[in-house]
């Protein structure tokens, strides 16, 4: 009796630990679950990155009718992504197109609307109150990552990229000392680093070089995180300048040539004016060149890590082409059929090529038309992200159009631009309007064209068009705030 009492006792347990080994496994297998869904959460968020050049015009990557040289890796990009054929970049100059990149705001709310100098290195910087792509991102998780210029505070400053959502920042904190391409330091986080290789006049480092090795690092070293590299590149800025074993590939095939003679000693040598340059359209040539191979790299090291598909790169520039250290984009058609230079709210002074690659996520050569601008790559990092963006931004998120789905359009884009006089620019819809010379004249004339019909902006039709006049001043006069740093000239309080 005893005997069967004990064999039903442990049958009873087995049977009582089976269902439990049953249940303890049902348990952990739902955990490991939903561990991994955690983990294919954040797999799923793509890595970001944003390539910008730096003074590069709309047409002067092949796929967009450059004739004298090629973009083959560039070009590429496009071939297997989206190519935005009206897109445009935050201001005419540096620091406010970099202000309205990383804010999500135009030139009329954003915080830095100039290219005002702190000496004795750096710009006026972004404020503390101001939210920046990189501080949303890093809120959602992202490593972030910013190799090349920067130009939104001067070392240490509120404005400072450590201080305004960036982990890792190498390059030139300064806009001016961006200028020359064999710098005596640069920058690693807090650390100035010295370029002893550049001592005196020695030309044994060069920054685009050195600068985009610590890129690439910066990717294989997060290959296994969720990351945002910003790559603020300073090609093809002037000065002019390449390595000779680069130069050679191009001398003499673009005559005639043009000199230019800049700086090449004294007390600001490599303190911001130009070198000089022999052979500027050989140099200018190269330059793109390097730019075009060095994005064609970063490319094929997102390949090589296995991370390809799930990385979003963005290849656009700051602002249209420069005149500036012996740059001659007449010669290279460098704005296409646009009017307009750098300094100009003319098309060729803003709209900038735009390409976005995304493997499975983008439809390989496909042409977008809509009207976007350097303030809407907030909002569209903030979706991506899932992450709540800044209330009262100018941008609108244009993912949608990445993947194909119904975008919002912006009813009208803003510029103001503080220098050469004053000048303000709205476009809406096919329209186009330009005030300039409005510094002390808030009240200066608009002149007004069609897109549709008139691309190079050629015919002023503001008298045949005074109701959009009408709307364009109204415009002007409500999509601004004062800045009690950058204001126009008949803002500024009388001298006591």
């Amino acid at each position: 009796m005893k005997r069967h009492f004990s064999n039903i006792m442990t049958n009873r347990f087995q049977a009582y630990r089976s269902v439990l080994c049953i249940v303890l496994s049902a348990i952990l297998f739902s955990c490991v679950e939903k561990v991994h869904e955690i983990e294919q959460g954040v797999e799923k968020r793509p890595n970001i990155i944003y390539i910008l050049a730096d003074d590069l015009g709309y047409g002067d990557l092949s796929i967009l009718g450059q004739k004298k040289f090629e973009t083959p890796n560039i070009d590429k990009l496009a071939q297997d992504g989206m190519l935005f054929t009206q897109h445009y970049s935050g201001s005419t100059v540096c620091a406010p197109s970099r202000s309205a990149l990383m804010t999500g705001l135009h030139t009329g709310h954003t915080f830095v609307r100039g290219n005002k100098e702190i000496r004795p290195e750096g710009q006026y910087p972004l404020d503390s109150s101001v939210v920046t792509v990189a501080e949303l991102l890093k809120s959602a998780g992202y490593v972030t990552g910013a190799f090349g210029k920067w130009g939104l505070g001067y070392p240490g400053s509120e404005g400072d990229p450590n201080r305004q959502g960036f982990d890792m920042f190498y390059g030139y904190n300064c806009q001016r000392m961006g200028h020359n391409y064999y710098p005596y330091h640069l920058w690693e986080n807090q650390t100035k680093v010295a370029i002893t290789a550049n001592q005196g006049k020695k030309e044994g480092a060069y920054a685009p070089d050195v600068i985009h090795q610590k890129a690439v690092e910066f990717l294989e070293r997060n290959k296994d995180t969720t990351f945002f590299m910003y790559y603020p590149s300073i090609i093809p800025h002037a000065e002019l300048l390449v390595p000779d074993s680069l130069l050679q590939k191009f001398q003499g095939k673009y005559l005639p040539e043009k000199e230019y003679v800049g700086l090449d000693d004294g007390p600001q040598y490599r303190k911001g004016p130009y070198g000089s340059q022999k052979e500027s359209h050989a140099a200018f040539a190269a330059m793109v060149y390097l730019l075009d191979k060095q994005v064609g790299e970063i490319r094929k090291k997102v390949e090589d890590l296995g991370i390809a598909d799930n990385t979003l790169i963005i290849f656009t520039s700051d602002n249209g082409p420069h005149q500036e250290g012996g740059a001659d984009p007449d010669y290279f058609n460098s704005n296409g059929e646009f009017k307009g230079y750098k300094r100009d709210l003319y098309e060729g002074g803003i709209r900038v090529p735009m390409i976005a690659y995304w493997p499975n996520s983008i439809k390989a050569n496909s042409i977008s038309n809509h009207i976007s601008a350097f303030w809407d790559f907030l909002p569209t990092v903030g979706e991506i992200a899932e992450v709540a963006i800044p209330e009262k931004i100018d941008g609108i998120s244009f993912l949608p159009e990445l993947l194909v789905k119904e975008q919002r359009k912006h009813d009208f884009l803003y510029w103001e631009f503080h220098e050469r006089g004053g000048k303000q620019a709205v476009r809406m819809g096919d329209w186009k309007g330009i005030r300039l010379n409005m510094a002390n004249n808030p009240d200066a004339p608009i002149n007004l064209y069609d897109l549709r019909t008139d691309p190079s902006e050629e015919n002023n039709i503001a008298d045949e068009n005074p109701e959009m006049v009408t709307q364009m001043e109204q415009i002007m006069k409500d999509e601004r705030t004062t800045s009690e740093v950058f204001r126009f000239e008949f803002e500024k309080l009388p001298e006591q």
